[in-house]
């Protein structure tokens, strides 16, 4: 008996030295790493809640919108990404966190530099406007800015969902997933409500752009403090950790595996059918609500929508919490699905027939509760399909996929805003009046185009339809293969060693 007190403690004090098993320290590194992509989240969206201004002040139509939104994944898609994974599998979290938020930084200083008055007028400008001509010069350069800015973006996405999943591994891994996600969606709140006011206050669409660029800055700092806590739980597990088995070693030829891998094909898809109608539609979704909803300005159109990632972030953290304790991962994606499906039916045919601001914030936080049940069920079940060596370049391929629908769509839509509204009177009544005032010496008019977004948002209906159908076909796959996505993420056997740790601290 004495032995068996012995190795218990034994046990118990080797699990006392991890770094990541003290509660203040793996909580922090959360904070550290969701702060990062806070700030991404307000840089992505900076210009979706001023839309309607670009086109008085930058001379951007809809298609060159959606064209400067798709920049954002083209180089992702092009095949960045995946070098992306074995960069992250390769140097790990460390050196590709302070890479990816390297070039969010760059990134988002040439697209500053794009649309702002000390690029107008330089030979690059004019050259650039030689070519392309549907294409404003200063939409061309941010969509240069945006594109390295996306390389940065995804592959820190991937970087945080590897570092979450070692700090968590065995402990609240979908609450914390849950927390980082709540915490870059509050991110996309806040560029709602003061992107408008910055750009009114500084009378450009140039100035939110600025400070989100000084908040990326911020970022890249609050990832160089969690590189030095990452480095000592790696000193201190290395103490107590056996040498790897070579076999248990990255190689590239473990992607083949990932690719003839079923159950990887179906979360990918889900993954960009469900996301191809939630990111492009944040591009466009303030300006569908002004032009649905009777003599609002687009103050008051942000400050509707952003409560949808407030309505995400708020349940995210009790999702995480259930998906740790109760399980039903597999469930909880298609209830998403579901509810994705009726809000974008009810924002394509309801809200315009009665134009009800009510029935605007309703949808949009059942929306919010649909985008925390999709992700906080999502990126948690990945470790549970993939091994763990090939981690990394698993969430990188995913993103791969997601990030083509991701380039595809807003372009899509950008380009059935402005064919759909080719004939509408009204549409080109307010293009005349902008035209009217340009030329009256009005530098930038404040005049809404008011589009029909009924078939775009037909056309994001019709993506959640195709998600639920891979929903189904996953729950179906963790039924026959025992994948244990509807399982709980937290163990007995770890909770009872944390049990055992708070006794001996006792």
């Amino acid at each position: 008996m004495t032995e068996k007190v012995k190795a218990t403690a034994t046990a118990t004090e080797q699990v006392r030295v991890l770094f990541n098993d003290k509660a203040w320290a793996r909580w922090t590194a959360l904070i550290l790493i969701a702060s990062m992509m806070f700030f991404a989240y307000m840089f992505v969206d900076v210009m979706a809640p001023i839309k309607s201004l670009l086109t008085p002040q930058l001379g951007w139509d809809s298609t060159a919108y959606g064209t400067y939104r798709a920049s954002e994944y083209i180089l992702n898609v092009c095949g960045f990404l995946i070098i992306a994974g074995f960069i992250l599998d390769k140097t790990g979290i460390r050196f590709t966190g302070v890479l990816s938020a390297s070039l969010m930084v760059g990134g988002a200083c040439i697209k500053l530099y794009g649309i702002s008055d000390a690029f107008e007028g330089t030979a690059f400008y004019n050259w650039l406007n030689t070519w392309w001509v549907a294409l404003p010069a200063s939409a061309k350069m941010a969509s240069l800015g945006f594109m390295i800015f996306g390389c940065g973006c995804e592959m820190a996405g991937t970087t945080v969902s590897k570092a979450i999943a070692k700090w968590f591994k065995g402990k609240e891994m979908a609450l914390a997933m849950g927390l980082e996600m709540a915490i870059a969606r509050i991110g996309v709140f806040a560029i709602f409500s003061i992107s408008p006011l910055i750009a009114e206050s500084w009378g450009s669409v140039v100035a939110p752009v600025a400070f989100c660029t000084a908040l990326l800055c911020v970022g890249l700092i609050c990832f160089i403090v969690f590189t030095f806590m990452d480095t000592r739980l790696d000193r201190e597990s290395g103490a107590t950790a056996v040498a790897s088995d070579p076999e248990e070693e990255f190689k590239a030829s473990d992607i083949k595996d990932i690719f003839s891998s079923r159950v990887f094909w179906v979360v990918a898809l889900l993954c960009v059918l469900y996301y191809s109608a939630i990111f492009p539609f944040q591009a466009y979704g303030a300006e569908m609500l002004q032009c649905n909803l009777n003599d609002i300005t687009a103050k008051q159109a942000s400050d509707i929508f952003r409560w949808f990632p407030i309505g995400a972030a708020a349940v995210t953290v009790f999702l995480g919490n259930f998906l740790d304790r109760r399980g039903k991962g597999a469930t909880m994606l298609i209830w998403g699905a579901v509810l994705l499906i009726v809000c974008h039916l009810v924002f394509a045919f309801v809200l315009p027939a009665t134009h009800s601001e009510l029935i605007a914030y309703v949808t949009i936080v059942v929306l919010g509760v649909s985008f925390a049940l999709v992700p906080a069920a999502l990126w948690p079940s990945v470790p549970k399909i993939i091994p763990e060596k090939v981690l990394g370049s698993a969430y990188c391929l995913i993103f791969w996929v997601q990030n083509i629908g991701l380039c595809l769509v807003p372009v899509l839509i950008g380009a059935v805003l402005d064919s759909v509204n080719a004939d509408n009177p009204a549409v080109i009544a307010a293009e005349q009046q902008i035209d009217a005032l340009k030329a009256a010496g009005v530098e930038n008019p404040d005049v809404l185009i008011p589009y029909n977004y009924t078939i775009p948002m037909v056309i994001f209906a019709c993506f959640g339809v195709l998600a639920l159908i891979f929903a189904l076909w996953l729950k179906l796959l963790d039924k026959r293969n025992n994948y244990g996505l509807e399982a709980p993420n937290i163990k007995d056997n770890v909770m009872a060693d944390e049990a055992q740790i708070q006794e001996g601290d006792a």
